[in-house]
């Protein structure tokens, strides 16, 4: 989780707003425009998984703490992102203050819920505003809302705003100006209601004051959604649209990623010709920029993965995938619900883990959790994308395929097939796991991606991928060069220096456990330092061959010094490995912060780490057969 996202427990000078609203009703997008921070915007419930918070200017220069709190539909919690939203409103969440003000957004376009959630949320005693959002959409689909008379009935003051678009946002902000707003409203123009039956009489009365309780017309959603949700014709685009996906990550990267090696390959080049020989100069160039070149070739295939997940997230095909997933899911004992924690897992697997708070279900919360690692993160790419490059002959097979795409696709659906063995197995083992657990989800309209969305999360990625090959890439890789180099090897020794140093005598250590899998010890010596960051075993490996290396051009040529070096068997192993083993250490703490201990972070280390020699044993063992 990114500074910005990071909840902020201590109370400055300012009064306290929180926005609250349903899912999908456009809060957090109204939060950035609010606040000018750069929060991820999904268009799928259960994105929000904790409390965000920004500071905003009001028209009148003041300054005001904003929270961002988890979509809720009621003050009923039913997961537990929802009672984080009803912990903080109750003035119960630890170290927070109950808010000043809730600014409760809610979809033009759906009034007939959200609406229910304002009642509630009045019926606390908090002062309430609301910002009336998606307005634009609502007028389109011809509803006619009279932002005085509902304010009126309400008792609360509306704005009506496009978050999307800014606006209405200059006029919330004047608002917040006015002292009125800031204490409790004397009292609801309908009957305060005291039952959820209650709500939704009240809500039906407001709806027909103001002649919107009516039914709209098919929308165009509806009409896509009878292909994109056919069950025969649906799962078959849901697979094309993935299978292309793949393709794309290694076709389109090709260019960028060669320039990115042509300009670590010149500046390794001006830098060791400028530095005499020594222990400096192989810093440099064989520790940092070996290192860190190694891994950063392999940002534009990591961004053209992120680009597709954003645009499908930002058109609302997301839901419809967990909806058609939902039958799969059923089989293994989870619902379509974890589809979208699994699906978030392709980025990162803590951010997924996370997610899963939007489960209800305790059980499935923690399978999901438990299977998560095995989905395929954007930290496997590089390690992916090195092996391919050096083993798979870039050609195209049937139809004008990509045969490195085609590899690529089957390693993330062998991620995915473990995956879903896993759940079914914990299904067959756990008294509740064979439940059936009906999906209920909402899906959204379909809308084009917004640029600046999509913009904002690719800079993300991409400052996150930098800071890490500067951070803990760099760190662990000049450690890696000190262990590669001291201490010095014998006067008129035959090997490289490397194989006297004590990360020589680490390496051929752990290759005597890995070499039935096929590992030697550059490759064993490798995945220590990657269990901090999958990433790291890309530079890892480039730093011990640019010391073990006698060319010249070692540091930039690690693709064809591991296809000389290594059989077809052992690459094929150490990718079966990263299939199926863990995360880097991040990971399991994330594990042991959700579920509150060490006992399932020890068993998803033991079981990975099972599944992973198993895999490439067998792997490796096979294609030795086949190749003779």
């Amino acid at each position: 989780m990114s500074a910005a996202e990071a909840v902020v427990h201590v109370h400055p000078a300012g009064r306290l707003l929180a926005l609250v609203g349903n899912p999908n009703c456009g809060k957090t997008a109204l939060f950035n425009r609010l606040t000018g921070s750069n929060q991820k915007v999904a268009n799928y419930a259960g994105v929000t998984v904790e409390r965000k918070e920004g500071r905003l200017k009001s028209a009148a220069g003041k300054t005001l703490r904003l929270l961002d709190l988890p979509g809720t539909y009621s003050l009923h919690p039913r997961s537990p992102d929802e009672r984080v939203t009803c912990d903080v409103l109750a003035g119960r969440a630890r170290g927070e203050k109950r808010p000043d003000l809730v600014v409760c957004v809610l979809d033009a376009t759906n009034l007939r819920r959200n609406l229910r959630l304002v009642l509630a949320v009045k019926r606390l005693g908090l002062p309430v505003v609301i910002a009336l959002n998606m307005a634009d959409l609502a007028a389109r689909r011809g509803l006619a809302i009279d932002v005085e008379a509902l304010g009126q009935r309400l008792g609360v003051p509306v704005v009506r705003t496009v978050a999307t678009q800014g606006e209405g946002i200059d006029e919330l902000k004047a608002l917040l100006d006015r002292p009125d707003v800031w204490s409790p409203s004397g009292g609801v123009a309908v009957a305060s209601p005291a039952s959820q039956e209650a709500d939704h009489a009240a809500v039906r009365q407001i709806l027909q004051s103001l002649n919107l309780d009516r039914h709209l017309p098919h929308l165009p959603s509806d009409r896509v959604d009878r292909v994109l949700l056919h069950p025969l014709v649906g799962p078959l685009i849901l697979m094309v649209v993935l299978f292309l996906l793949f393709q794309a990550v290694f076709s389109w990267a090709e260019a960028p990623m060669d320039a990115i090696k042509a300009g670590m390959a010149a500046l390794g080049e001006a830098v060791g010709g400028a530095l005499p020989d020594g222990y400096l100069r192989s810093l440099i160039v064989d520790g940092v920029i070996a290192g860190a070149g190694s891994v950063l070739v392999f940002l534009p295939q990591i961004l053209i993965l992120f680009f597709f997940i954003l645009v499908l997230e930002e058109s609302g095909y997301l839901p419809r995938a967990a909806f058609l997933l939902d039958r799969l899911m059923g089989s293994v004992g989870l619902s379509g619900r974890s589809f979208i924690p699994l699906l978030s897992s392709f980025a990162c697997a803590i951010p997924g883990i996370m997610a899963t708070r939007s489960i209800a279900n305790p059980r499935d919360r923690l399978v999901t959790i438990m299977i998560a690692p095995l989905m395929t993160c954007s930290a496997r790419l590089p390690v992916y994308a090195l092996l391919i490059g050096a083993f798979i002959p870039n050609r195209e097979v049937g139809g004008g395929l990509e045969l490195q795409g085609l590899v690529l696709f089957g390693l993330y659906l062998a991620g995915i097939v473990g995956a879903l063995a896993v759940a079914w197995v914990l299904k067959r083992f756990t008294s509740a796991g064979s439940q059936v657990r009906p999906l209920m989800m909402e899906l959204p309209n379909y809308h084009w991606p917004h640029p600046r969305n999509i913009a904002i999360g690719l800079w993300q990625r991409t400052e996150i991928f930098v800071k890490r090959v500067g951070g803990i890439i760099m760190i662990l890789t000049i450690a890696l060069w000190a262990l590669s180099s001291f201490p010095a090897p014998p006067a008129g020794a035959p090997g490289p220096a490397i194989e006297y140093s004590i990360a020589g005598w680490l390496g051929r250590g752990l290759a005597t456990v890995l070499e039935p899998i096929g590992f030697n010890w550059q490759i064993s010596l490798a995945l220590v330092p990657g269990m901090a960051a999958r990433e790291v075993a890309v530079s890892a490996l480039g730093t011990v061959y640019a010391l073990s290396s006698t060319a010249e051009d070692a540091a930039q040529a690690l693709s064809p010094l591991i296809a000389e070096s290594w059989s077809l068997p052992t690459a094929l192993s150490l990718l079966a490995w990263y299939v199926f083993a863990p995360q880097c250490i991040s990971t399991l703490a994330a594990v042991k912060r959700e579920t509150g201990g060490y006992k399932l972070p020890a068993i998803m280390l033991g079981y990975l780490f099972a599944l992973a020699y198993a895999a490439s044993f067998i792997t490796y063992r096979v294609s030795s057969w086949l190749l003779g």
